[in-house]
């Protein structure tokens, strides 16, 4: 649907290219109307929200959340303070575009000093004083003024970064490289006030998933798309944000995929699938070994990867509590 909103941010683990599969393997209460309140507790890019809220109308109530402040950030911006946020990355468009582009192999350039230092402005450890509270470790739902700087530099980031590619280190600091891009789009007008009515209405939170789920019921929706499990004999990309998500975290998510199964709700999950690459890999199997679950094997592409070579078509797993 062309006046569907696009996620605004390139991210690692994306749905946006399983829009298709996802749909085919959502609840028949959601498709038949029965479906009135949707989470999305890991929302990342968002692509999976935006599908349903174009394309379910009988859902009325709808829970985004994500650990990531800077996605919350950017989320309640364009959701309040859109016309503010639109100036803020346009400056930022109209110095960067008219500089030299970055050919292959240079190592200095305008562009690249404009990002770097850019890059070390979102790096400020002077952000903590937005990004948390008074006690300095609970993350903070205040929206300032310098925060439609913050999410304008996120997009620009993301737009202007080697491979579109949201990564920080174990500090939290945005460590990615600048990209070699002719004439990105920095600015997307429409895109971003498609997303601006798409958010209308939609409670925006920050924090663990745990924290978000209060309100599911019966008639409820809940999507999950946790940090993926590394697959045996491959890297691992889970760092969106500087917490980890391993196994014992992927067990904590599966057994509040069965308290929200007996609350009566229906619940998908996303994850890798371990046994592309060893089929006596059982840990998901055994994590939801109860009769209610199903695990499907899709399949998707590689979007992110800095080896060309090793993009292309892998199998994940949709995991849900009811038959498709």
């Amino acid at each position: 649907m062309a006046d569907t909103p696009k996620p605004v941010l390139k991210w690692a683990g994306g749905k946006r290219q399983l829009i298709n599969t996802i749909d085919e393997n959502l609840p028949l209460e959601l498709k038949e109307g029965q479906i009135t309140k949707y989470f999305e507790p890991m929302v990342g890019g968002a692509a999976v929200f935006f599908h349903i809220k174009k394309k379910y109308p009988s859902v009325s109530e709808y829970y985004i959340s994500d650990y990531n402040w800077d996605l919350f950030i950017l989320y309640k911006i364009i959701q309040t303070r859109l016309s503010d946020l639109l100036l803020e990355i346009k400056v930022l468009q109209d110095e960067y575009l008219p500089l030299p582009p970055t050919q292959k192999g240079d190592k200095e350039g305008e562009r690249i000093s404009m990002y770097l230092r850019i890059r070390e402005e979102y790096n400020q450890d002077v952000w903590d004083n937005h990004r948390y509270k008074s006690d300095n470790s609970s993350l903070s739902k205040k929206i300032s003024d310098e925060c439609i700087r913050r999410a304008a530099i996120t997009v620009f980031l993301n737009r202007t970064c080697f491979n579109g590619l949201y990564r920080v280190n174990k500090s939290g600091k945005f460590n990615v490289p600048h990209g070699r891009y002719d004439t990105p789009k920095i600015l997307d007008t429409v895109n971003l006030k498609l997303v601006n009515q798409a958010l209308q209405g939609v409670e925006i939170s920050v924090g663990s998933y745990e924290e978000h789920l209060g309100e599911v019921d019966g008639k409820s929706f809940v999507y999950f798309d946790p940090p993926y499990r590394p697959l045996p004999g491959t890297a691992s990309f889970n760092d969106y944000h500087k917490a980890s998500f391993g196994d014992s975290e992927q067990r904590r998510l599966a057994d509040k995929c069965k308290e929200l199964h007996n609350r009566g709700a229906k619940i998908m999950l996303s994850n890798s699938n371990p046994k592309f690459t060893d089929p006596t890999d059982n840990f998901f199997d055994e994590l939801f070994s109860e009769d209610y679950f199903c695990i499907n094997e899709v399949t998707a592409s590689r979007v992110i990867n800095s080896d060309g070579e090793k993009r292309g078509k892998i199998t994940e797993i949709l995991v849900t509590n009811y038959g498709v």
